[in-house]
């Protein structure tokens, strides 16, 4: 084992009962994966159902609880119920992980838990994170960031363990596709988890499906693209993006990116 593996077990342990914030991510499923070798039954899942995860990813998630040999508890946010999250503010990320948080931390304290824990990393430092705000208000820990993990060293580590997220592509909930001032809907999120799933069955794996109104932007990771402008592919895509309701279907010549949304905001607050 290496020596901040042994540091991670050695955290875990003395945080005694934890529940972990689970989306069956890379980071998560990592964090989940040493929690329960260290504490077995004291480490808890819980994965929040809402209209910004996409069922599949509920699936997949419950699934690789049950893979690791983790008890989880499914769970309803209200994010909907707010007009600070559906008003789509630059720091409306907040009062997503707010809701989340604070009702991880309510059952926590029902269940005697002493710690809730989520899988923030090392490099989501330098991104812009307004839920690291929440998180911080509220005493959520983020062990994998505190002891300074990689995404790079957590899919090593999480092959070497057999875990099946290894490779899992990098996601973000479904109102990340949505520019800062377009309001939240349940209709675009749909339009949006519909498109991402066409995308994937037709083989494309890191990808992101932007929402500007009539517009649709894909991103897909830059070796995909030749794939993309195949003439059958293109017709494909355009064809289903229109079915969903654009009028016109771009693709975004920089390729897949994180955050690309805040790309914006940096630009003018620079």
């Amino acid at each position: 084992m290496s020596r901040k593996l042994e540091e991670l077990s050695s955290l875990l342990k003395g945080f005694g009962r934890v529940l972990i914030a689970y989306s069956g991510g890379v980071d998560s499923s990592f964090l989940l994966k040493v929690a329960r070798d260290a504490l077995g039954d004291n480490a808890r899942a819980v994965i929040a159902e809402s209209p910004t995860f996409p069922a599949d990813e509920v699936r997949f998630a419950k699934e690789t609880c049950k893979r690791i040999g983790a008890a989880y508890r499914v769970i309803q946010t209200d994010e909907f119920s707010d007009e600070n999250f559906l008003s789509n503010p630059p720091e409306r990320c907040y009062y997503c992980k707010k809701e989340l948080f604070s009702r991880l931390l309510a059952i926590a304290r029902n269940s005697g838990v002493t710690h809730v824990l989520d899988g923030s990393n090392h490099d989501d430092r330098s991104d812009l994170r307004p839920g690291c705000r929440a998180k911080q208000e509220l005493g959520v820990k983020s062990p994998l960031m505190d002891l300074g993990f990689t995404k790079v060293e957590i899919r090593r580590h999480s092959r070497e363990m057999g875990l099946p997220t290894w490779d899992k592509p990098s996601y973000a909930c479904l109102a990340s596709r949505v520019p800062y001032g377009t309001r939240i809907t349940s209709e675009i999120l749909a339009r949006i988890e519909a498109g991402e799933k066409f995308l994937r069955s037709l083989g494309f794996k890191q990808l992101r499906v932007r929402h500007h109104g009539s517009i649709v932007r894909i991103e897909v990771d830059r070796r995909s693209t030749v794939e993309v402008l195949d003439d059958d592919v293109m017709k494909m895509i355009s064809d289903r993006f229109e079915e969903l309701g654009y009028t016109y279907v771009t693709l975004d010549l920089k390729g897949y990116r994180t955050g690309s949304m805040n790309e914006a905001t940096s630009r003018s607050s620079g």
